[in-house]
């Protein structure tokens, strides 16, 4: 029990702040797409506007 302990202590701290790291990009590449969803919605609502 003890080792396994101590193998996942090292694990977090080896690979602790890359997962953050990670974490924190897709959070802020997940905004990125949000507003891009957006303006591809308003693109084409343009579009259909502009063929009327």
């Amino acid at each position: 029990m003890g080792a396994d302990v101590s193998s996942w202590v090292s694990i977090i701290g080896n690979f602790g702040f890359p997962i953050a790291i990670t974490i924190y990009l897709f959070s802020r590449f997940e905004r990125k797409l949000d507003q891009l969803e957006k303006a591809v919605i308003e693109l084409s609502d343009v579009i259909k506007d502009f063929k009327k």
